[in-house]
């Protein structure tokens, strides 16, 4: 194995090497391009209310495994899994079958982080004495006063 360390060499230079070998990142590389291509294919002949709900999380010994972010889009889908795979194999996919599975795929934030809006007195005064009547110790009562310290109690 190769030091990566600066008296051998350039740390640039190790990794280059890495990722050119057949066994090493060369094939992640690939899979993950075929996998974004199995995506763009996906959005092109999926219905679009169900290609904006799943995508294509793999593919592995010529099954594309798609993942659906509800129930209601799977049960869809897999009743059209014999329509995808035919159309995996349209674009020149490896596909001998469509595995649908429930996962919720990981969205992107939009906009700006929610803000807490004021409390109203009252309320803010009942939770300053509750937190204030639990033992010092005790993890609620530091919750309480964290999140009386994040909300600006609003005047009536």
């Amino acid at each position: 194995m190769h030091d990566a360390s600066p008296r051998s060499g350039s740390m640039h230079e190790s990794v280059e090497k890495y990722l050119g070998r057949a066994d090493g990142a060369a094939s992640v590389l690939a899979h993950a391009r075929l996998l974004m291509r199995a995506q763009r294919a996906y959005d092109d002949f999926a219905p679009a209310s169900l290609a904006r709900s799943s995508g294509v999380a793999n593919i592995k010994l010529g099954s594309v495994v798609i993942h659906a972010d509800n129930g209601a889009v799977a049960a869809k889908l897999r009743q059209m899994a014999q329509t995808l795979a035919r159309e995996f194999l349209k674009r020149g996919f490896e596909c001998n079958g469509v595995v649908i599975k429930v996962q919720e795929r990981p969205r992107a934030t939009s906009g700006p982080a929610p803000t807490l809006k004021p409390l109203p007195p009252r309320a803010g005064a009942e939770l300053q004495e509750l937190a204030a009547s639990l033992p010092d110790n005790s993890p609620l009562k530091r919750g309480l006063q964290d999140f009386l310290a994040r909300v600006a109690l609003r005047e009536e």
